[in-house]
């Protein structure tokens, strides 16, 4: 059963950084990325749909995105959507697609990026302490039972402890990557 609760808390720390990782693909980093605008919602027809299921997203060049949507009549509905979401970029609609151009960062605006970033670390640490903290609680609880015993746990705790500590030193390895991304000219 120890095992199965290493297992369990290992499984939801790497699903934490996994998380944080997706996070960081929708942060503007001076490089056009179709990540950036793929998980906006659109109102087609009454429903909120990603905006990955309604047109086609691709970067021609290092500094564009271009949006083809399958359907013309959901072109404004694009228009709002990417005009309401926080990506901060201004949307061109050239009759049939939508271009975005994205402008370099300026210095102050990479500070504050990458402020996000060390924001989204921390709480990724903070979630994978949390998980340590009820795997802890979780061996504890078998041994106050009688199916551990006092030796054994402190082994599992001591397994335990690594594993957190590897997983926050992928969560500083993924964030720092990020980081140098966000920062480079």
């Amino acid at each position: 059963m120890t095992s199965q609760i290493l297992a369990e808390a290992e499984r939801k720390m790497l699903r934490a950084v996994e998380a944080m990782d997706r996070d960081f693909h929708t942060l503007r980093t001076g490089r056009a990325s179709t990540s950036l605008v793929e998980r906006i919602h659109v109102d087609y027809y009454g429903t909120s749909t990603p905006l990955n299921q309604l047109a086609s997203i691709s970067v021609p060049e290092a500094h564009q995105i271009v949006i083809q949507p399958w359907d013309r009549g959901v072109l404004n509905g694009i228009e709002k959507a990417i005009l309401k979401s926080e990506i901060g970029l201004m949307p061109n609609v050239d009759g049939t697609v939508i271009r975005l151009n994205i402008p370099p960062l300026t210095e102050e605006r990479r500070k504050d990026i990458v402020k996000t970033v060390h924001k989204r670390m921390e709480e990724a640490k903070i979630e994978i302490r949390n998980l340590r903290r009820e795997a802890n609680d979780g061996l504890k609880k078998e041994e106050k039972d009688g199916i551990l015993g006092a030796d054994e746990v402190r082994r599992q705790l001591e397994q335990l402890q690594k594993i957190t500590d590897r997983v926050v030193a992928d969560v500083d390895r993924v964030g720092g990557a990020k980081e140098q991304e966000v920062l480079e000219v």
